[in-house]
């Protein structure tokens, strides 16, 4: 977990007085909070594998196991259930999403090793797994489920070859490959609608296919409206909303403000202010003028909202990381941004102490690297330690002061209880 020096903070004169509510105590680094070690001053119980991972990984070994199996009609009405019916994981992962990839995963990871090993030069080695779902879809071309998993297999291999470089810099070749793909997968779902279809995975598809689109002819909010407006309580659409209407993708940080009031407005009955929340998510913490601009109060009323809405421990973790964890990631680069962070990281305090009971290890993990979900891990056992440490520490410095008295902190299902030694 970042920790951030007294030092920093003295470079910045006046700056915790300026903040409204409690002022965050940024401790020394490498300072531990007490002489006990850190098991010892916390008991909290540490959910390895939750509920939602097991669904997730449910999802996606069947989808896997029905494309291996040449199963394509029956997966096909499972992805479309799964689909029509809004089903979700209890952490709140759309269940159609995670059959369709399953479904295409051994190909694009097959096609990702190829290209990372240097083999770009060999047609068989990149294509022969994305020719294998071509012929798939050959044999059911009107099935809009079987043209969706081709599709967003082409826009896996699409980002696989454009790289997370800047766009300036993309190798001419790679440019040229990425746009192929890109069209290859707008010409499959050329003639569905995902509103005609009723279709949160179609609609999504098209969203993603937004970064092949001219942008003449792009229309990212329009785009996006149509897809909450069919799936509102999926917050995942909203946050990839926000995070593609920065600059650095597709919009500016006036649109972000406004189609986040706007999603806020048409989902209050659903979330409450947690809409303008849920927009401003990863925007505000990939960003530091999106963070600099952002309403504070608006934001924090949106968390709360979230929490009375999705009051699981999923939920809890996931906001209680992000506070703790991602968005102190660029504390120091922006001031206005900083005196943003520090007050909502304050929310951390109610999250943790009202509603968390334990610990899930995964989610605190991918905070610390932006949750970026769709990265690869090389040991899973490593990155889930890593992850019950970070959490481990920012609750610890929550409870510094009963931890430096010598008490033990131990959370119950009815919160956390601080015992005397």
């Amino acid at each position: 977990m970042l920790h951030f020096t007294r030092t920093f903070m003295s470079s910045l004169p006046g700056l915790t007085a300026r903040f409204s509510g409690r002022a965050v105590d940024f401790p020394k680094c490498k300072t531990p909070v007490s002489p006990l070690k850190l098991e010892d001053a916390l008991t909290i119980p540490v959910a390895e594998c939750s509920r939602d991972e097991e669904e997730c990984r449910a999802a996606r070994e069947r989808g896997q196991f029905l494309a291996r199996q040449d199963r394509w009609s029956e997966l096909s009405d499972e992805i479309r259930t799964a689909d029509n019916g809004r089903h979700r994981t209890i952490g709140g992962t759309a269940v159609a999403d995670l059959l369709a990839y399953g479904a295409r995963c051994d190909v694009v990871a097959a096609f990702e090793d190829a290209l990372n090993d240097g083999r770009c030069g060999s047609e068989t080695f990149l294509s022969d797994g994305i020719r294998g779902l071509e012929f798939v879809r050959q044999e059911q071309p009107h099935d809009p489920y079987v043209n969706m998993v081709v599709a967003l297999a082409h826009i896996d291999m699409a980002w696989t070859w454009r790289g997370t470089v800047r766009e300036t810099i993309i190798p001419r070749m790679n440019r040229e490959k990425c746009a192929a793909h890109f069209d290859r997968a707008r010409d499959l779902l050329h003639p569905w609608c995902g509103i005609e279809l009723d279709s949160p995975l179609l609609q999504s598809t098209c969203c993603a296919m937004l970064a092949g689109v001219p942008a003449a002819s792009r229309n990212v909010a329009d785009t996006y409206e149509d897809l909450i407006d069919l799936d509102p309580r999926n917050p995942r659409h909203m946050r990839a909303l926000g995070n593609h209407l920065l600059p650095r993708w597709f919009g500016t940080y006036q649109a972000l403000e406004l189609e986040a009031r706007r999603t806020a407005a048409r989902t209050h009955d659903i979330w409450g202010a947690g809409g303008y929340t849920w927009v401003c998510f990863d925007a505000i913490a990939l960003d530091e003028e999106a963070c600099a601009g952002v309403d504070i109060e608006f934001f924090v009323d949106g968390l709360r909202d979230i929490v009375r809405v999705c009051p699981g421990q999923e939920t809890i973790n996931l906001l209680a990381a992000y506070c703790t964890v991602t968005l102190l990631s660029g504390f120091g680069i922006n001031e206005k941004a900083d005196m943003a962070r520090v007050q909502i990281c304050n929310a951390a305090d109610w999250l943790i102490r009202d509603h968390l009971t334990e610990i899930h290890p995964l989610i605190w993990a991918h905070a610390a690297d932006g949750f970026a979900n769709n990265m690869r891990i090389s040991s899973p056992s490593r990155f889930a330690a890593r992850g019950r440490a970070n959490a481990l520490q920012a609750i610890a410095h929550l409870f510094r002061d009963e931890i430096r008295r010598g008490n033990r902190v131990v959370f119950t299902p009815d919160g956390p209880q601080v015992h005397t030694a």
